[in-house]
């Protein structure tokens, strides 16, 4: 299949013009619930802005099925998905993200937009994460996994300093740098919180840079302008510092050309090799050795002021343009 140069400005089909019923589906179960909610209202608007019809689901907190602020039984949620063309699930971490909805859609008989029940799977997971993206070339952070504050304790000849985060589960909830002995066994209790498993991994010094990826209509692999995550030295982009204003987003990040087509390719690679459909975002830090990945996102956030559209928007796609193109690649994926 054909790929795209991350440069300012690169045509993009922007969709086929067709219209179709569309089932959009936010909330879920996991720590990620408000967010979703968030993306799943920008998306849906930008939907109907394209001419679209549109059904809204949300999925509660504990798993009930709602539509218009009201509970709904399952069976009713099913059968107003397989009376739209597409659903598109806008469902950030486990219960969702995970492949969860994906494997329902699949079942009964659903088009959906975005990445099957496989790639979220494994996505999902940090550490086997980890081992594809070593396996096919692409640097990652040497890290453990453990499943006990006392299994952490027990490292041997552990290089301080080192981040703790839970195996799955996004918008950096759990994560945290510990300095020293005395910090691991917190921060391991933390990311416990989240997941049965916590990742301790080397701290990677480097700029953090992001870039999205999704393939159209026509089979070709599109991606966005690098985006770059400017935080305070030594710290890390985590659940406050993604909310609350501190970070600052730069797009198109400064990137010299080989280290933006270095970022590019890996991004690429790992979609192809994961098995991505839809928009995925890949995060990496970029060292003086080259770049490192942090982690992927499957389903990343779909506000208009999340990363995904803000790299298209630097070039020249709006974010209802953006939409329109996920939908059309899930109806109309080139044969």
């Amino acid at each position: 299949m054909a790929a795209s140069p991350d440069i300012p400005g690169h045509p993009s089909p922007l969709g086929s013009g067709r219209r179709y019923h569309v089932a959009v589906i936010g909330g879920g179960r996991s720590s990620e619930h408000d967010v979703s909610v968030a993306s799943a209202l920008g998306v849906a608007t930008a939907l109907r802005e394209r001419g679209h019809r549109v059904t809204e689901l949300t999925i509660g907190r504990t798993g009930e099925w709602c539509q218009g602020g009201r509970a709904i039984e399952a069976g009713t949620a099913v059968q107003l998905l397989t009376g739209c063309d597409v659903a598109f699930p806008v469902l950030h971490g486990v219960h969702g993200e995970d492949g969860t909805v994906a494997g329902l859609l699949d079942m009964i008989g659903v088009p959906a937009v975005g990445s099957p029940v496989r790639p979220g799977a494994l996505a999902m997971d940090k550490a086997v994460t980890k081992l594809l993206a070593r396996h096919i070339g692409v640097a990652v952070a040497d890290g453990v996994t453990v499943t006990s504050v006392d299994a952490a304790t027990a490292l041997a000849n552990i290089a301080f300093p080192v981040v703790v985060k839970p195996s799955s589960g996004g918008s950096s909830h759990g994560v945290s740098i510990a300095n020293g002995t005395d910090d691991l066994a917190p921060a391991v209790e933390l990311a416990l919180t989240f997941d049965r498993e916590a990742v301790v991994e080397a701290f990677v010094s480097g700029r953090e840079i992001d870039i999205a990826v999704y393939r159209d209509a026509r089979g070709v692999l599109r991606a966005g302008a690098a985006l770059e995550i400017s935080v305070a030295h030594g710290e890390v982009f985590d659940a406050e510092s993604k909310y609350d204003g501190s970070a600052r987003f730069v797009v198109p990040a400064p990137l010299s050309s080989p280290e933006r087509q270095r970022i590019t390719e890996h991004a690429h690679r790992l979609y192809d090799t994961f098995g991505c459909r839809g928009v995925a975002r890949f995060d990496f830090f970029l060292t003086n050795d080259g770049p490192v990945l942090n982690e992927i996102n499957t389903s990343p956030g779909m506000t208009e002021q999340s990363q995904v559209p803000r790299m298209y928007g630097a070039l020249g796609m709006s974010y209802d343009e953006l939409v329109d193109e996920l939908v059309a690649a899930a109806c109309e994926p080139a044969r």
